[in-house]
């Protein structure tokens, strides 16, 4: 396939994958209200922090090999700013209280893992060495992860009737945040140029 065919997939791909996200975004929040769950509301941040990602991805495609290294960079910087925000909440709920529904959570959890499998099996399906594209990879492989702590979350919540599983999975989350953060800042700076250019 040419350079120009290559760079047409990767923007479908990202395309899908932003479409997945942003509506994960709008189900998580609205899902996370309604259940009252940190571990919900950090996730749907997370998504919509994650479409920001693909769409700075997106825009990124056929760029130059700098554009693509401050894309990424841009990337790795909005996961660290979503990991902060998940703390303060997280904090703010363990203080005031939360009731989370246990039920919502596990249901919602399992809705996002699929969608979230299916965004991580399309891009790693590109096969690409670009920084960006492993950046989107990361962005959804930490996605299924916190789904699959979330579903555990919930589960828990409803056997002990506590709500101190669903604080402690938001706390992870937002672990896992800065872990993809730090990897994708670290792998864009490692970035060279004839790295970039040898898709």
């Amino acid at each position: 396939m040419t350079a120009r065919g290559d760079e047409g997939r990767q923007r479908r791909i990202l395309l899908i994958v932003l479409f997945l996200n942003t509506a994960l975004f709008v189900g998580l929040g609205i899902g996370g209200l309604v259940a009252d769950s940190s571990a919900l509301l950090a996730n749907a941040v997370d998504n919509a922090s994650d479409a920001a990602v693909y769409l700075i991805s997106f825009l990124a495609v056929g760029r130059s090999p700098v554009w693509k290294r401050g894309a990424a960079r841009t990337s790795g910087i909005l996961l660290l700013v979503f990991a902060v925000g998940v703390l303060f909440d997280v904090g703010r709920r363990w203080l005031t209280g939360t009731e989370p529904v246990g039920p919502t959570m596990m249901g919602l959890a399992l809705v996002a893992a699929i969608i979230n499998l299916i965004c991580l099996l399309l891009l790693r399906r590109l096969h690409g060495d670009d920084v960006n594209m492993r950046a989107a990879e990361t962005f959804s492989l930490n996605d299924f992860a916190s789904n699959g702590g979330i579903l555990a979350a919930g589960g828990l919540v409803m056997w002990l009737g506590q709500p101190w599983p669903d604080l402690v999975v938001g706390m992870l989350v937002a672990a896992l945040a800065v872990k993809g953060g730090l990897e994708i800042l670290r792998d864009a700076a490692g970035a060279t140029p004839e790295e970039e250019s040898s898709e």
